[in-house]
């Protein structure tokens, strides 16, 4: 880590927390993480002066880095306590992937463009991260070799739950998913409970579709 580029920004970072506080994020765990993890390490620097705005943020390769607050209301959903195992359905620019794994036990983190893993992959070192696996590949397949998973969190949309999500799902597991058409979705948890699913709608989100064998094809 850089620490007096990264101090650059602490208060940048603080009024963000303060921001999110005020539009209803609770959960300590959460604030404290996005306190800690430098956002502006993994955004291009064309537009890192803009990393502590609320706002989403393109970080190449097509694909966009989502407003902070949308990352603090996936989180906060989670109910992390910190001895989760989690799958991360996304890389993208690991900002996310970041803020997991000050969050819980372990991370396994998918992403299908080779470019982003490899970036989120470095960043994520250089700020010392020890506690993430990576998987470049169908994101949709899920990482059945580690499962099954106390969490898993979906950032990208399909038009219904890839089977491997649910099979994968650890008892008590809860999983987070955008679900809809391809320009409008509802956040949706979904939560096992024995052979049985329970399903809960969070609020109406717009995420880039999940590409893959068992979503949306490209």
């Amino acid at each position: 880590m850089a620490p007096a580029v990264d101090n650059e920004f602490r208060g940048a970072r603080r009024h963000l927390v303060e921001l999110l506080q005020e539009q209803g994020i609770r959960d300590l765990a959460v604030l404290h993480a996005i306190d800690e993890v430098p956002r502006h390490r993994f955004i291009p620097t064309g537009v890192r002066h803009r990393a502590y705005e609320d706002s989403p943020l393109p970080i190449g390769s097509g694909q966009t880095i989502s407003q902070p607050m949308i990352h603090a209301r996936y989180l906060e959903l989670l109910h992390l306590s910190g001895k989760e195992k989690v799958l991360e359905i996304g890389t993208g620019s690991g900002y996310q992937t970041a803020l997991l794994a000050r969050m819980a036990a372990q991370v396994f983190s998918i992403e299908r463009i080779a470019a982003l893993l490899d970036r989120a992959r470095d960043v994520l070192g250089e700020i010392g991260v020890r506690n993430v696996s990576f998987l470049l590949g169908d994101g949709t397949l899920g990482w059945r070799q580690y499962g099954p998973y106390d969490a898993i969190l979906v950032s990208a949309a399909a038009p219904s739950v890839p089977p491997a999500y649910t099979e994968q799902l650890a008892e008590g597991g809860r999983l987070l998913i955008p679900l809809g058409v391809r320009d409008e979705q509802m956040l949706t948890v979904i939560t096992r409970r024995g052979d049985a699913l329970e399903q809960v709608e969070a609020g109406p989100v717009r995420f880039v579709p999940l590409l893959g064998k068992e979503s949306w094809e490209s």
